[in-house]
């Protein structure tokens, strides 16, 4: 698999076989996302791998946690704006429409979208979850490395033939997350990593990108 192909074929997938994914796999990814850019090379990704029991017992901790209506754990970081401005609350109210579109749940079905987001909670069947930390004490611009690190994973995923849904959900029950993984203090759950090969049988919708002239500009002197 080329590298167009895999970054044109890999997307959010939120339906996954129970087959394993061999840890060899999983290392030789890894190991070569580690070559991701980063400032200085300071390498501010902190990764967690999870699988087997482990895994499953998170899973039915979250899901039990979200089932029983407990409050979200603060957030450590503003996932989205209070506002998003034009054009990219369109574009997010796009995605909802298209998502629960492809799952056949109405706009007014609050029961089934519930249902469908506590998928988030046992990785839509995934195998295999990666949880990613950052230093609470660093800026921006590692945030940026950690989310290049982040694609480059994926990536390599698509050419081991594995899908893989990056969740920043998990960031709303972080707590429980450290319970499992026992993390040092100072780091901040920035996503959780569904991975694992793709259940064909569950239904998608494949979302657009925006044409380039919307979000590209070239500037060229004759």
């Amino acid at each position: 698999m080329d590298v167009y192909e895999a970054v044109t074929s890999r997307r959010s997938v939120r339906g996954f076989k129970d087959k394993p994914v061999a840890r060899e796999i999983l290392e030789r990814v890894l190991s070569a996302a580690a070559w991701s850019p980063s400032g200085s090379n300071i390498q501010p990704w902190n990764t967690y791998v999870m699988t087997g029991a482990s895994l499953a017992e998170l899973k039915t901790s979250a899901i039990e946690r979200v089932a029983h209506g407990d409050p979200w754990d603060k957030r450590q970081y503003e996932m989205y704006p209070a506002a998003l401005k034009p054009p990219y609350g369109e574009r997010r109210s796009a995605f909802g429409k298209e998502r629960y579109g492809a799952l056949g749940i109405a706009r007014e079905d609050w029961e089934a979208r519930q249902r469908a987001a506590i998928a988030n909670w046992n990785c839509f069947g995934a195998p295999a979850a990666l949880f990613c930390y950052i230093d609470r004490d660093l800026g921006p611009p590692q945030w940026a490395d950690v989310g290049m690190y982040l694609q480059t994973v994926m990536l390599l995923l698509r050419a081991e033939g594995l899908h893989s849904c990056p969740q920043m959900a998990w960031s709303q029950v972080r707590e429980t997350v450290a319970e499992a993984l026992s993390p040092p203090d100072g780091l901040i759950l920035f996503c959780g990593m569904s991975i694992g090969y793709e259940d064909l049988a569950v239904s998608f919708a494949r979302t657009g990108r925006a044409p380039l002239a919307e979000t590209v500009t070239f500037v060229h002197d004759e």
